[in-house]
């Protein structure tokens, strides 16, 4: 059963500089790593390794799919499918997306969602973006003072974009939890 998903919204295509940190980074943190596609990746991640809190660290690796998307690199389908219905987000994140990354985790208990957080933060750290953090109604007061929040769009999508530290922030909330 597929878990949360969290998307990097991205100005630009992934150098191929970046795509490489990104690929060292992924696989140092995985005993099993697979390269599907350059820039698509089959992982397994310890939320530990990401400086997740002793109860989510008892869960052990937890297995991901990492997928950069967009023209030039792959899965442009899915990238514009995703992207098709949404407004403009220049007006919330300071650019139109031409890019993203999906960390798609490949289960669901409450360890995989903080996992999916802090990887997703970690990523962010290599190849930069925005993360796209879709909300409950009720966590929307909860966020809104949240360190690294870029902009909380309440009223049309309960949606947050955020830093990497925004996300670090929110998974250590009591009443995290992502969104589906």
């Amino acid at each position: 059963m597929a878990g949360p998903v969290l998307v990097i919204e991205l100005p630009e295509r992934v150098s191929d500089a970046a795509l490489g940190d990104l690929h060292r980074l992924l696989s140092h943190l995985s005993p099993r790593f697979e390269e599907r596609r350059v820039g698509e990746y089959d992982i397994s991640v310890s939320a530990k390794q990401l400086g997740a809190g002793e109860d989510e660290t008892r869960a052990g690796h937890r297995p991901f799919i990492v997928s950069v998307m967009g023209p030039g690199i792959g899965d442009v389908e899915i990238f514009e499918a995703e992207h098709a219905g949404e407004p403009d987000l220049k007006p919330f994140i300071g650019f139109e997306p031409t890019h993203a990354v999906n960390v798609i985790a490949m289960c669901n208990s409450q360890n995989d969602h903080i996992a999916t957080a802090l990887l997703t933060a970690a990523i962010m750290d290599v190849i930069g973006g925005i993360a796209h953090v879709e909300l409950h109604e009720d966590q929307i007061p909860i966020v809104a003072g949240l360190q690294g929040l870029v902009r909380l769009v309440p009223d049309r999508w309960e949606v947050a974009f955020g830093t990497s530290v925004f996300l670090r922030a929110w998974a250590t909330h009591p009443s995290f939890r992502l969104v589906k």
